[in-house]
């Protein structure tokens, strides 16, 4: 394996918990709001992280950087969200140089997707890039990576099928209510929360039902009016909630709160009432299920629907895999030359000391020294066996060990941080 150490003591890792073993309520807890991932990022720089970016979506929670152990990363994680060390050791994954690089590209090009194909992840990397970025957090290792998953995402999406055909977390919902709700064309929809999961569930709902009869509530109002602006909806004020509640046959809630906006204690119904909680932390609370009629439904179970489209895009994970190893390759290859650069630049800055002190020793001998000869004979030389090194790292069994070597042999004294 590759080591892509930031220094003699750093590796990069990848560490988090996905919908693969964590449930949504401990993906909940360990869920970060903006506010979180600013507090956390402000704190790994005065820890000391050189580089690192946190991603937190309703089915991961990911943080990719350096680190000397990766407790360092757990730790930021662990202290900026509702979590514990404890409960974080029962569902985590760690991934260390190589294997976490091949993890950001299997979760960056939607193949560790809980519904496969999705590319709303990688809109999440480069957020979450962007973000650590304009903190200082991102050193020349880690963009050159995110760019290259942002490059095979881009390349998967326009060479294979693999997100051909609707299916997403928003789409699985309204094909649910679909199914499971009798003359839907008449009943009362209500979407609560309108961010992108919900503005894409309306959109999707308006699409495939032909229904209008939707009603729109967010906290803030004006984004709830840009939407139903573009759809020709009606929107209520958040005071309404209660109400609207009653009204509604179906309700679907896609906010971003980090506590349950929607239990037993406000729901007064005279009529069955399906819910859909499409939010991570969960936002309705499970005792909603002790009133009658009501059927709660989270997004969990949305996305273990499966379906002829899911099938289909199996078809074209060879493919899409092939593209992540071209290109992974081309970034392990320029990782590789440039963990040497900095050994061989101090060689030669070695070789060229050497090269002048002899130089100053031969035109004190001679008084006939061709200054212009020695200089074009002595940097061919010193070319040459630089050109000797460069290979030797680059096709020797061990890197590290040849580096060592090479700067043991020559009392070289240089930069340790290669990127």
């Amino acid at each position: 394996m590759e080591n892509f150490n930031m220094s003699k003591h750093t590796s990069f890792y990848a560490v988090g918990l996905s919908y693969k073993k964590a449930d949504a309520q401990i993906r909940g807890k360990f869920s970060l709001d903006a506010k979180a991932k600013s507090t956390l990022l402000m704190q790994a720089e005065a820890e000391g992280i050189e580089s690192l970016i946190v991603t937190s979506t309703c089915n991961r929670t990911e943080i990719y950087g350096f680190a000397n152990h990766p407790y360092e990363l757990i730790k930021l994680l662990c202290e900026n969200s509702q979590g514990s060390v404890p409960e974080f050791q029962e569902v985590a994954y760690i991934y260390k140089n190589q294997d976490a690089i091949s993890h950001m590209f299997r979760v960056g090009t939607g193949l560790d997707s809980q519904i496969l194909g999705d590319f709303e992840i990688i809109s999440q990397i480069k957020t979450a890039f962007a973000e650590s970025k304009s903190n200082g957090l991102v050193n020349a290792f880690l963009e050159r990576l995110v760019n290259s998953v942002i490059q095979a995402s881009k390349k998967i999406k326009t060479d294979t099928e693999i997100s051909s055909g609707a299916t997403s977390v928003s789409f699985a919902s309204v094909q649910y209510i679909i199914r499971n709700v009798e003359d839907i064309s008449n009943k009362n929809i209500l979407l609560f929360g309108t961010g992108k999961i919900g503005r894409n569930t309306c959109e999707n709902l308006v699409k495939h039902t032909k229904h209008q009869q939707i009603t729109l509530i967010n906290r803030t109002k004006d984004k709830a009016e840009k939407l139903a602006q573009k759809l020709d909806l009606v929107v209520k004020d958040y005071a309404d909630l209660q109400l609207e509640l009653q009204k509604a046959d179906v309700v679907v809630v896609a906010t971003g709160a980090q506590n349950p906006t929607i239990d037993k204690t406000i729901l007064n119904l005279k009529k069955p009432l399906l819910i859909l909680d499409l939010s991570i932390p969960k936002n309705v609370h499970e005792n909603v299920q002790e009133v009658d009629g009501v059927t709660l439904i989270h997004l969990d179970h949305l996305s273990q629907m499966t379906d002829e489209t899911l099938e289909n895009r199996k078809l074209h994970i060879p493919a899409a895999e092939a593209i992540i190893e071209e290109i992974k390759e081309e970034f392990s290859a320029w990782a590789k030359n440039r963990k040497f650069a900095p050994t061989i630049q101090a060689l030669k800055e070695k070789l060229n000391s050497i090269k002048e002190g002899e130089l100053n020793v031969q035109r004190k001998k001679l008084s006939n020294f061709d200054e212009q000869q020695a200089e074009l004979i002595s940097n061919r030389i010193i070319q040459k066996i630089t050109n000797h090194f460069v290979n030797h790292l680059k096709d020797g069994d061990s890197m590290d060990e040849g580096i060592e070597w090479i700067e043991k042999v020559f009392q070289l004294e240089q930069e340790k941080s290669f990127f």
